[in-house]
This record gives C-alpha cells, sequence and structure tokens, in this order.
C-alpha cells in the first residue's frame, strides 16, 4: 500500500531529526496555521505550534520587506534552553524545528534546508 502524503512528511520529519540529533522536534504547518505533519513530543500541543509558526514566519517575512532585507530565509528565536527555527518549504509551507540549546546551528540550518526543499514536492 501506498504511502499518504501526510505519512511521506512524518518520515522526513523523522529523518531529519534522526539525522540532526540536536533536533527534539518537527513540524511542517501551512501558512494558514494548520497543522500538515509532525513529530512533536508528547505534551506539545500541535495546534499551537502550528498558529504561532505561521504568525511568526509571516511576521518575519513582512518584516523582512518593509526593512529592506530582501526574502526571508529563515526566524530563529533563541531562549535559554534551546532554539526555535522556521523556514519557508515552497510558498505553501512552514518547516519549524525545536533545537537543543547546545545546537550546532550551521549543521542543523543545513539539514532543515535539505528538508525544506524535499517537503516542497510534498505539501505542493
Amino acid at each position: 500500500m501506498a504511502k499518504t502524503r501526510t505519512d511521506q512528511m512524518v518520515d522526513r520529519l523523522r529523518n531529519l531529526q534522526g539525522k540532526t540529533p540536536d533536533i527534539e522536534a518537527s513540524a511542517v504547518v501551512s501558512v494558514d496555521g494548520l497543522i500538515m505533519a509532525s513529530s512533536l513530543p508528547a505534551g506539545v500541543e500541535e495546534d499551537r505550534v502550528s498558529a504561532m509558526s505561521a504568525a511568526m514566519l509571516s511576521l518575519g517575512e513582512r518584516i523582512a520587506g518593509e526593512l529592506g532585507r530582501g526574502n526571508l530565509d529563515e526566524v530563529y528565536i533563541h531562549g535559554d534552553e534551546g532554539y526555535v527555527l522556521l523556514m519557508a518549504s515552497g510558498v505553501d509551507a512552514v518547516l519549524t524545528v525545536l533545537a537543543r540549546e547546545q545546537a550546532k546551528l550551521g549543521l542543523v540550518l543545513l539539514e532543515m534546508r535539505r528538508a525544506a526543499q524535499d517537503l516542497e514536492h510534498l505539501v505542493s
């Protein structure tokens, strides 16, 4: 039996987390704020993650445009317990990643970029 697109997206998220142990959780969210696929730990509310991710990406795009910074590449939030990283996956989706405080950000962003490209084909 063929896998659904959602199953394929979840597989890609799990692969991302497997390649980069610094990534604790990940999700693909529509730009409307709806969860498309996730690999989130227990206790993390998908609806909350999806709504906040879409809002942050939208705000980041607006800020980048209004302040003459060009097209948005990624948004990241650094807290004392880790990172929240957001990256567009095509025009319809956002890849959201939760990473550990000690994460090697260059590696995480590289793997996110690869995953975002793969996911773009599944989203559209």
